[in-house]
């Protein structure tokens, strides 16, 4: 009995080829949480390049990863999990988190609208915070987060000034996280939405970190 389509049932056996590897099934569970670029896989794994290379060439082939430049560096690269990769087969509970903190350069678009896109999916606390925060929230983050009805207070950015014990920390721009790569964070590779400053922008930027959000949240619990 046929109970999907060929290319569906290829496509799945692809999939399953590819995370049986162990190599690449552990390069899976940490895009589950994030970004990362070849670099940052490399520290994580102890992995030399070239094996690296050829593990992402695979899960890129079976549909579940996908690598975009860095706004901030051009010669930096990003892995992130393809869109619907795993239905369903995602790693359960892992983490505790006192609060999670999210952070990009400005704190006046994307981080703001992860900790109040965050607050309304979990208990455990959010709040954001930018590198170089600007004087207000931006106008498109507060029309995009009216439009879905998300509550978002119009509170002045703040600058990151030191992360808390206990912090789960997301950066959500590229030029945060490579300024702060000491800190260890979970890194969203999110485009600056103020870069073109349009309401499709906004609109992308707010359903690319709302994914993201729905995906980690099941993941997290209170410490």
């Amino acid at each position: 009995m046929n109970t999907e389509p060929a290319d569906v049932f290829q496509s799945r056996v692809a999939k399953h080829a590819a995370l049986a590897d162990p190599a690449r099934l552990r390069i899976v569970d940490l895009l589950t949480l994030g970004d990362f670029s070849p670099t940052e896989l490399q520290a994580e794994l102890g992995m030399p390049s070239n094996l690296l290379s050829h593990h992402l060439r695979a899960l890129q082939g079976a549909g579940l990863a996908t690598r975009h430049r860095s706004e901030a560096d051009k010669r930096r690269s990003y892995i992130r999990l393809a869109a619907g990769a795993l239905e369903g087969l995602a790693p359960g509970v892992e983490h505790g988190a006192a609060r999670i903190l999210f952070v990009c350069t400005r704190n006046s678009a994307r981080s703001q609208l992860a900790a109040a896109l965050w607050r309304q999916v979990s208990d455990i606390p959010s709040t954001s915070a930018g590198t170089h925060p600007a004087e207000r929230i931006a106008q498109g983050a507060i029309d995009v987060a009216r439009h879905h009805g998300v509550d978002l207070p119009e509170i002045p950015p703040r600058k990151l000034d030191a992360v808390a014990s206990g912090d789960f920390v997301v950066t959500v721009c590229d030029n945060a996280h490579e300024e702060l790569t000491s800190l260890g964070a979970i890194h969203w590779s999110v485009p600056d939405p103020l870069r073109i400053n349009t309401e499709d922008a906004f609109e992308n930027a707010f359903d690319d970190i709302s994914h993201r959000i729905n995906g980690l949240a099941p993941r997290l619990h209170a410490a």
